[in-house]
């Protein structure tokens, strides 16, 4: 029985070129992505002497119910393998910053919890990088631009989403 065409879309004959439009702006997306995550990552090292990812890990696990979240929520929230999760988690229990711990629920499962001494890091840490974030991103937009900057964002991320190759799937 030969795939449904639903299941696979057609790919084009013809390459769908970027007009010129479009070739600015991914050439710009790029190039601002690139510079933003070296602009985090360097201020992050220097004040705090972590990457942005396990920033990013522990900001999430301090918003989450009772601080714990399950590690594939986690992979998942972070848009990260989950291998580079169990790595990057692996490196915060050595600080101290979190525990993991088997789900009750499900014992293939497990559990991070962000430590009292992980959420007084954070703390610590939170000034300088929203001050980075600031500097490199809102102080240079107008109010519209970051309205259209959220919806672009939200709308790339919510397509991209659904997809079957997301990080957090491998």
């Amino acid at each position: 029985m030969a795939p449904s065409a639903a299941a696979h879309p057609a790919v084009p004959t013809e390459p769908r070129w970027l007009n010129a439009d479009e070739d600015r702006a991914w050439r710009a997306y790029l190039q601002a992505s690139a510079l933003l995550a070296d602009h985090l990552d360097q201020q992050l090292q220097r004040d705090s002497g972590i990457p942005h990812t396990y920033y990013a890990l522990l900001a999430w696990l301090s918003e989450a119910p009772g601080r714990a979240m399950r590690m594939t929520e986690l992979a998942e929230q972070s848009k990260i393998t989950r291998s580079r999760l169990s790595h990057a988690v692996a490196r915060l229990e050595e600080n101290g910053w979190v525990v993991r711990s088997s789900c009750p629920s499900d014992k293939r499962g497990q559990i991070a919890t962000l430590t009292d001494a992980g959420y007084a890091f954070l703390a610590r840490s939170a000034p300088g990088h929203v001050e980075a974030v600031r500097s490199g991103i809102f102080d240079v937009l107008t109010p519209e631009q970051v309205t259209a900057f959220g919806d672009a964002c939200s709308a790339i991320a919510a397509r991209l989403h659904d997809s079957t190759a997301v990080p957090w799937h491998r």
